[in-house]
């Protein structure tokens, strides 16, 4: 039995390495990783950031990040949901993106798949996904209080390490005379 215990303990220790070896070859990113650094951000586009207000729509991706490891924090915004659990979302760079506020474009938005039904509290919980980047044009249903609105991402990770964050390191906070402004999420 004491063997078994010590097999069981090697194997531990192997997944170990192999978890902390792929975390360190992950890399953090934030939202202008995603986009053309020629693209205006958010702020310089006269808030929100749509993609009707770009040349190019919004539908150029950054391919140098196809099949890395990402971390990328953002807002939750639920596509397939039973109750509080998730099982597929939207991240946006901040929050009223899509539903209350226009669409941002394609190359700021992520569908997320989470590798086990991640339990939201409320939408546009803040939250940091862990997965591999696939860019990829994909479209989904968003089911909002007027009816079904159509989303473009631009990226999915499927099989996301979902966590809860206490704020997004480069989020686009609304202008305080903003009628969304009630939106921006407080820091605890």
């Amino acid at each position: 039995m004491n063997n078994r215990l010590g097999t069981g303990a090697i194997i531990a220790a192997v997944l170990g390495l192999a978890v902390s070896h792929v975390s360190a070859e992950t890399a953090h990113i934030l939202w202008k990783d995603l986009r053309p650094a020629t693209q205006a951000i958010a702020e310089d586009a006269n808030l929100p950031m749509i993609a009707a207000k770009l040349p190019d729509h919004g539908e150029t991706l950054s391919l140098n990040l196809q099949d890395k490891a990402i971390q990328l924090a953002g807002y939750a915004l639920p596509v397939d949901r039973d109750g509080d659990l998730v099982y597929q979302f939207l991240l946006v760079p901040w929050t009223g993106a899509c539903s209350h506020m226009p669409t941002p474009p394609p190359n700021q938005i992520v569908l997320v798949t989470p590798a086990h039904p991640y339990k939201m509290k409320e939408a546009y919980d803040p939250v940091a996904i862990t997965g591999v980047l696939q860019p990829g044009m994909e479209k989904s249903q968003l089911f909002i209080l007027d009816g079904v609105s159509i989303v473009q991402s631009g990226y999915t990770v499927r099989r996301a390490e979902v966590a809860s964050v206490d704020s997004v390191p480069d989020t686009v906070t609304l202008p305080v005379n903003s009628p969304w402004s009630f939106l921006n999420k407080k820091k605890n």
